[in-house]
């Protein structure tokens, strides 16, 4: 019995616990179904009320001024003074930089020398032609009275009076006298290319010395209108060679403002010019408004679009050139447009309405920012699908779906 007892054993104590397990997992509590809730998301919404509306563009402009003096040096010289810095206001003809006169005066005197001299040999030339004129007189009479010798000597020598020496002295004074007078006639001939060669030389002298007595008049740099010293570039005792801009000089009445109209934007812009109407616009700088209007576009454009020219109404002479400010221009009204938040975009061109407490996306043209009655800038939309009192969710969700479920809190 022992070894059929050592197995039967086991199996009843197996036997047991299967059907211990067995009863307990029968007669377990019964646990309920879990129950999932969908969240509804709490949002604020604003009711839709499409109207005709004027958007505004937002561009990036730089001023620059068109009427900017840039002071050089006349010419080579060492810096005698500087009289303003940078930033100051000045008046017209204000002195504004000297150079040392010394590098000046040397050469000024040499050029009037220079003309002196010529005047002094134009007045020698007028008298030797004088001279010559009269001594042209006194050479024909001694030519004649060569060639009576001549004929003189001839005949004595016919008879056996004379001597062929005598001849030939009487021949060679004649040869000699023909040269001379030939040489007096050529003088004469010549004089008015002298003269002329004289007084290219003398113009040439005297535009010389007006040159450099401009040089000179020059080296004392006045304003040439009120303006605002935007950069001094030298110093007392610099050396500075000729045409270098000593200083930069400006003025703050015709700072324009230049700004890169976008290529989508420039056929509207263009029709609205087209009409005659004034393109203007509206920067805040600093709590201040300032109302702009546009002057003219630019010659050349580029692939991003065209700079266009604006320039103040008022006179803001605290701007500076360089300076980066941001402005709205007005566009052409649009109809329909509905000013929404910021918040309420998904994707620059996507909103959703919400039906039936669940959010529908709808796609959606932007138009352009819109500044409202109190001052809160606005984007304007259009879009087919969107009716007069339609509820805009304005919450901007980070998980906006179609479907969503979502509840209105608060409105707009």
């Amino acid at each position: 019995m022992k070894p059929i007892l050592k197995i039967l054993l086991p199996i009843l104590i197996l036997a047991a616990g299967v059907g211990t397990f067995a009863m307990l997992r029968a007669t377990k509590p019964e646990q309920p179904v879990a129950q999932i809730e969908e969240r509804i998301w709490r949002v604020d919404v604003m009711e839709v009320q499409p109207r005709t509306l004027t958007p505004a563009l937002t561009l990036y402009g730089r001023l620059e001024s068109p009427n900017s003096f840039k002071a050089a040096a006349s010419a080579a010289s060492r810096i005698d003074g500087v009289m303003v810095k940078e930033g100051e206001r000045v008046t017209a003809g204000q002195l504004l930089v000297t150079l040392d006169e010394r590098d000046f005066l040397p050469r000024l005197d040499q050029a009037r020398s220079e003309v002196l001299e010529l005047e002094a040999q134009i007045r020698s030339e007028g008298i030797r032609q004088q001279s010559d004129i009269t001594a042209l007189v006194q050479e024909k009479k001694l030519l004649q009275l060569s060639r009576q010798g001549v004929d003189r000597a001839q005949r004595l020598r016919k008879k056996n009076l004379g001597s062929d020496s005598a001849l030939d002295e009487a021949e060679q004074s004649l040869a000699t006298q023909a040269l001379s007078l030939n040489s007096r006639e050529l003088s004469i001939a010549d004089h008015p290319a002298r003269l002329s060669a004289l007084e290219a030389r003398l113009a040439r002298a005297r535009a010389r010395v007006t040159e450099l007595e401009l040089e000179f008049e020059r080296s004392r740099l006045l304003a040439p209108f009120d303006g605002i010293v935007a950069e001094v570039k030298v110093a007392e005792g610099d050396q500075v060679s000729k045409n270098t801009v000593l200083l930069t000089l400006y003025d703050p009445g015709t700072l324009e403002v230049r700004a890169r109209i976008p290529t989508p934007f420039q056929e509207e812009l263009d029709q609205v010019r087209k009409t005659g109407q004034t393109l203007s616009g509206e920067a805040v700088i600093g709590g201040r408004r300032l109302e702009l209007r546009l002057l003219r576009l630019a010659g050349e454009a580029s692939p991003s679009g065209v700079d266009a020219l604006f320039k103040f109404e008022s006179r803001p002479d605290w701007l500076r050139p360089g300076q980066v400010i941001r402005f709205d221009i007005r566009r052409l009204p649009q109809p329909d447009a509905v000013p929404v938040p910021f918040s309420a975009l998904y994707r620059g061109n996507r909103v959703y309405r919400l039906e039936d407490g669940r959010m529908r996306g709808i796609g959606v043209e932007t138009l352009g920012s819109f500044t409202d009655a109190s001052g809160k800038e606005r984007q304007l939309v259009r879009a087919p699908e969107l009716k007069i009192g339609d509820r805009l969710v304005i919450t901007h969700l980070p998980n906006a779906v179609d479907g969503l479920r979502a509840e209105a809190v608060a409105g707009e």
